[in-house]
């Protein structure tokens, strides 16, 4: 595939799905954190991009609380994944999820896509 071939098939605008996953950071898939294989699996099927944040304070359904304050600090922060593309791409990426994700919680949501720009490569 060309660089404007590939840059074609980026592009997205208009509506979306976005998906969301919450682990734990801690949360391990053969030694490696649950969100670093969700972002690479991602990748690897070709979603338009995906991205980790990580909470500073937060609980679930264990209904115990996580937070980065120092006097009760906490190795186990949540941490979200967020990837934006379209419904069917989403959908397809979805058993991969399943089969990652042993807790936490994965969303759907339906997204207006404003802009989606990046840098140009030279490749």
């Amino acid at each position: 595939m060309s660089p404007a071939d590939k840059e074609a098939s980026m592009t997205l605008t208009g509506p979306a799905t976005r998906l969301t996953v919450i682990v734990g950071e801690t949360d391990q898939w053969h030694h490696k954190p649950v969100y670093t294989e969700i972002v690479h699996r991602a990748h690897q099927a070709g979603l338009a991009g995906a991205s980790v944040f990580r909470g500073i304070e937060g609980f679930g359904k264990s209904n115990h609380i996580h937070t980065t304050r120092i006097l009760s600090l906490s190795e186990d922060l949540p941490a979200a994944v967020v990837i934006v593309d379209t419904r069917e791409k989403i959908e397809a990426f979805l058993p991969q999820v399943d089969e990652l994700v042993t807790e936490g919680l994965v969303t759907l949501d339906e997204v207006e896509v404003v802009k989606y720009a990046g840098r140009r490569s030279d490749d």
